[in-house]
C-alpha cells in the first residue's frame, strides 16, 4: 500500500487504521459498528442527498460533484460532455472487470496483486509443467476444469486437444487453398458426372458430395480413430500412450533434442488452438 490515514479506526477497540490489512482480510477486522456507519451513509447518499433527474447517472452535482461544494462544474459543452460521459462509462465498464479480478486474486493468493507462486494450495500446480503452458497467460483453466488435479481426465482432454487442433488446421488450410490455388482436375464422382470443379468451397460443399462420398469419408475417419487407439478400448489407449504419439514420426519435424522437441510441441499446441478458433 502507499498510504493509510493516522491515528485510530476504532478508539473503543484500540483499532488503528494502521492495523487493518488491504484487500478481503479488512472485511474480518472493521467493527460491526464500523460496518453499520458505512451502510447507513451509503444509504442516506443512495436514498436521501441522490435525487435522479431524469438522466442515468446524472444528480444534479455537476462534475466530479463539485456542485456539493458550491462550486460550479457544469459542462456546457455538448461534445465535450458527450465524449466525457462516454469515457466514464467505458471506464466503468473496465473497473467493474477490474475490482472482481483483483477480489478473485486476493481470495487465492492473499493479495489483489499477489503472485501466482502464492496460491500454493492451487489443485492446477499439477499440470504447471506440461506442454501448452505458454505466456502470457500460463495455466489458463478459466472454466475450472482441471480444478480435481485429475491426471488421468488431464491425460484424455490433452489427447482430445491435440487430435482436434491437427484436424482444424487441415481443414483451415482446406478452406483457404481452393480459393488461391484451385481444384483438382477430373472428376470427384464419374458415377454422378461431378467434377471436383463443380464442388464450390466452404458450406455450401456439404450439400454437393454425395451420399457414398461422405460414407466413405466418415469409414475413413472411423478407421483413423480406431487404429490411433491400436483397436483398443479407449481408455486403455489413452492411458497407455503419450498423448499426440502415434508413432510417426513426421520427416524435418522429429527430433531427439529435448529442448526442441518440447519447444515443437508447444508450437503444435498453440498453433492447434489458434486453427480452432480459425
Amino acid at each position: 500500500y502507499y498510504f493509510k490515514f493516522p491515528g485510530y479506526l476504532s478508539p473503543s477497540t484500540d483499532l488503528k487504521f494502521a492495523d487493518v490489512p488491504n484487500g478481503l482480510k479488512a472485511l474480518s477486522v472493521v467493527p460491526q459498528a464500523g460496518w453499520a456507519q458505512i451502510v447507513a451513509f451509503i444509504g442516506f447518499l443512495e436514498l436521501v442527498y441522490n435525487k435522479s433527474t431524469g438522466e442515468p447517472g446524472n444528480y444534479g452535482k455537476g462534475l466530479f460533484g463539485l456542485g456539493s461544494l458550491g462550486l460550479s462544474a457544469v459542462c456546457t459543452d455538448p461534445d465535450v460532455r458527450d465524449k466525457k460521459l462516454r469515457a466514464e462509462i467505458s471506464n466503468g465498464r473496465l473497473a467493474m472487470m477490474a475490482i472482481i479480478g483483483m477480489f478473485f486474486q486476493d481470495g487465492l493468493t492473499g493479495s489483489a496483486w499477489g503472485d501466482w507462486a502464492l496460491y500454493t494450495d492451487s489443485p492446477l500446480r499439477a499440470f504447471e509443467s506440461e506442454l501448452g503452458v505458454q505466456a502470457p497467460v500460463g495455466f489458463w483453466d478459466p472454466l475450472g476444469l482441471s480444478k480435481d488435479g485429475d491426471a488421468e481426465t488431464f491425460r484424455r482432454r490433452r489427447q482430445t486437444e491435440i487430435k482436434h487442433g491437427r484436424i482444424s488446421m487441415l481443414a483451415t488450410m482446406g478452406y483457404i487453398t481452393p480459393e488461391f490455388v484451385g481444384k483438382f482436375p477430373g472428376y470427384l464422382s464419374p458415377s454422378a458426372s461431378l467434377k471436383f470443379a463443380d464442388v464450390p468451397n466452404g458450406l455450401a460443399a456439404i450439400s454437393k458430395v454425395p451420399a457414398a462420398g461422405w460414407g466413405q469419408m466418415i469409414l475413413y475417419a472411423l478407421y483413423v480413430e480406431a487404429s490411433s487407439l491400436n483397436f483398443g478400448y479407449f481408455e486403455e489407449a489413452y492411458n497407455k500412450n503419450t498423448p499426440g504419439d502415434y508413432g510417426w514420426k513426421p520427416p524435418l519435424l522429429a527430433t531427439d533434442n529435448p529442448e526442441l522437441k518440447t519447444k515443437r510441441l508447444n508450437a503444435e499446441l498453440a498453433n492447434g488452438r489458434l486453427a480452432m478458433m480459425a
